[in-house]
Formats: C-alpha cells, sequence, structure tokens
C-alpha cells in the first residue's frame, strides 16, 4: 500500500493514561508501516471540576518519534472549527478518531464535520463505550451527534458492536480486539520485579491494575480477600492505580475485614515506567468489574503472560478464554475468591502462561489497522 497522510485525534502526550498511551501505540504503528502521522491531541482536555484525579498531564518524557500538536479545547466551540479547518486543509487521507465517553461529542463531532466538508479524508471513529459506564442525562443524545459525525467505526468488543447498532444501522462497522499494549517495556523477572518495587520476594501477589471507578469492583475484590479459603492462601492483593471515586468505601471495607496485612495500597498514578514492574512481580491480574465493554488492562496482562480472573460482563470475557488463560466468573466475591483459590490451589499459572502466548498473537495492532483500511474501502 502506498504512503499515506493519517491523522489521528485524541488523547496523547501531555496527556497520561491509557488513552494516551493507546493512540500513541497506533501512531507507531503507522509509522512503521511507511504512513505520514500527525496527532492531535488537547490544549484542554477536561476542565478541573470534571477531572476526577490529581493531575491529567504526564511527567514522563515526550515520545521522541511522533508529532504531536496539542490544539484541542474541548470545552472552546470557536476552537473546534479552527482545528477542523486546520485538518481539513492537510487533506489527510485517512482520520482516526478515538470516542470514549458522551462529553466529547460535541467538540470531537464538531471537528469531524469540519474535516468532512474537503470531500477527500475518509474518518474512522475507533470507539471504546457509546453507552457509557456510568450514565448520565443526555448520553442519547450526544451519542446520536457523535455518530452522525464520522463516516464508519471500528469498535473493540462485540458488546460496544451491539449497542451502535441501536444508533446507525447503515454505516460501515467493524469488531477488532482491542490490540496488544506492547509499549510498557519489556518483561522482568518476577523475583527483580518485586525488588524493585520493595516488596517482599517470598509472597505471591494479585494485582487490580488501572484507576479505581466504582464500576470496576474493587469492593468485590476487597470482600474476596476476606473469604477464608484466601486467608489461608500466602497472597497478597497489589493495588495499583489512582481512585477516580470517593476512596472512602473501599477503605471501610479494608478496616471491616482487617484486611490491612494482605493488601499493597499503590493509589498513585501509576507512571508508564513502573508498569512492567507491577505486572511482572504479580501470578494474577484480577480485573473484578461490575459492567465493562473492554479493557486495556487485559491486553498488558497478555503482554507480559499474566493469568487473569475477570468476570462475565460486557466484553471481558470475549478475550479471556475459560480455563485456558485465566477464569471468567460472575461479578460476585464468593466466585472471585474461588476462582483465584482454584488458581492457586491447582497450580495453574504455568499451564495459563503456555496458553497466553498462543492466545495473544491473534491482538495485534495489524489486526486492528487493517479493520481500519476494510472500513475506508467501504466509504463511498
Amino acid at each position: 500500500m502506498p504512503a499515506r497522510k493519517v491523522i489521528i485525534i485524541g488523547s496523547a502526550y501531555p496527556l497520561r493514561g491509557g488513552l494516551s498511551a493507546y493512540n500513541e501505540r497506533l501512531a507507531q504503528a503507522y509509522q512503521q508501516r511507511g504512513d505520514e502521522v500527525i496527532v492531535y491531541t488537547f490544549s484542554l482536555q477536561y476542565p478541573g471540576f470534571l477531572f476526577p484525579g490529581r493531575t491529567q498531564y504526564s511527567s514522563e518524557p515526550p515520545p521522541a518519534d511522533l508529532d504531536i500538536r496539542v490544539r484541542i479545547n474541548s470545552i472552546n466551540p470557536l476552537n473546534w472549527k479552527i482545528v477542523g479547518r486546520e485538518i481539513a486543509k492537510i487533506k489527510p487521507d485517512l482520520v482516526i478518531i478515538k470516542f470514549w465517553i458522551p462529553f466529547m461529542a460535541p467538540c470531537l463531532g464538531t471537528i469531524a464535520r469540519v474535516i468532512r466538508k474537503n470531500k477527500y479524508s475518509k474518518v474512522v471513529s475507533i470507539i471504546d463505550n457509546i453507552i457509557p459506564h456510568e450514565k448520565r442525562f443526555g448520553d442519547r443524545l450526544l451519542g446520536n451527534y457523535w455518530v452522525n459525525s464520522v463516516h464508519g467505526f471500528i469498535t473493540m468488543s462485540r458488546t460496544v458492536l451491539d449497542d451502535l447498532e441501536t444508533f446507525d444501522k447503515k454505516k460501515p462497522k467493524l469488531f477488532c480486539a482491542h490490540p496488544l499494549y506492547d509499549n510498557f517495556g519489556e518483561m522482568i523477572d518476577k523475583v527483580s520485579a518485586k525488588i524493585l518495587l520493595n516488596l517482599d520476594v517470598d509472597t505471591n501477589y494479585l494485582l487490580f491494575f488501572g484507576f479505581i471507578r466504582d464500576y470496576k469492583g474493587l469492593d468485590l475484590l476487597l470482600e474476596a480477600m476476606h473469604d477464608p479459603q484466601i486467608k489461608a492462601l500466602p497472597v497478597k492483593l497489589i493495588i495499583a492505580g489512582e481512585f477516580y471515586t470517593d476512596s472512602k468505601p473501599y477503605f471501610n471495607i479494608i478496616e471491616k475485614y482487617k484486611l490491612e496485612d494482605r493488601l499493597v495500597l499503590r493509589t498513585d498514578f501509576i507512571p508508564d515506567s513502573d508498569v512492567a514492574k507491577y505486572f511482572c512481580a504479580c501470578n494474577l491480574v484480577v480485573q473484578p468489574y461490575k459492567n465493562a465493554t473492554q479493557s486495556g488492562v487485559s491486553q498488558i496482562a497478555y503482554h507480559f503472560n499474566k493469568p487473569i480472573v475477570t468476570t462475565r460482563v460486557g466484553g471481558l470475557a470475549e478475550m479471556i478464554p475459560d480455563g485456558v488463560v485465566g477464569f471468567v466468573v460472575d461479578p460476585d466475591p464468593k466466585q472471585i475468591s474461588d476462582a483465584i483459590s482454584k488458581f492457586y490451589l491447582l497450580n495453574k499459572e504455568g499451564d495459563f502462561i503456555q496458553n497466553i502466548k498462543r492466545e495473544k498473537a491473534k491482538y495485534s495492532w495489524e489486526n486492528l489497522m487493517e479493520s481500519v483500511d476494510n472500513i475506508a474501502r467501504s466509504i463511498n
């Protein structure tokens, strides 16, 4: 395929987090294929009163190999039109816009509509969610605005593909599983990782990773840690991620069940440079979500060959073959504790790791780019 001009619109450096990691990795994949890539990111992503964390900005060095232009103000309609016209004049062959929350529909939707006026660029949306986990008034209206703004769609779970059908039945759309997050460094051995994190090298560790929101079910996992069969195991839970919700209910559970000695709390933001350490230190990643579509955490776990216990919600189970690379259970503390106990008592780690090495081959960035190309080819 001849080299093309590709523009990716969404979170990227100096913003931090999984969205930025995704867009930057996608940009690198297109560059490796020989395309000319520009990333347009936010000068203001969220107003301070809407952002639940401590800071939206990375403290790490910028990616050295990417052309990232900090242009978009999410709450300034004049800015949206200026950015849209700037991109339209570049006449990119392909514009890819990551969409994850209805709040962004007016901003990103207006930019997309202005770009499309050049009658040349094909605008494809990669959608995390079209129906949000945490619902608010107006979500449906904003979702409709977004769906009508672009030419076609890629979803990263079949659940979202089904949700999208309730908004639009005509535009081209495909499911393509979330590619591996392979941009957090190389694997290191478990003992070295524990030492780097100041953990006891003789203890086994579970890992709950990522921003803490209520729908992610950390409360269910804390309840599971109180189960006698878990207490009988030489295992602790690492909670690695910043609270994006009120932390008090979680600490109430910890205090109620006297779990302090069973936990390692690292509830600050985890920088990219430390991600590998946490995954390499653990035996098992636990995702006790109450609802979900897909999760980038699963794809980090796959990259580091880590078995997973996840819940049967949204699209999570699509990616975790039950009994092959981990266990899939209902979002229930007893089922979660049973799965964790079975993992250790049946010594499943080695078998699961070998299966993960085979399973993860299907989650490539090349597959995603091919899916985007298929959508672009179907746009008139």
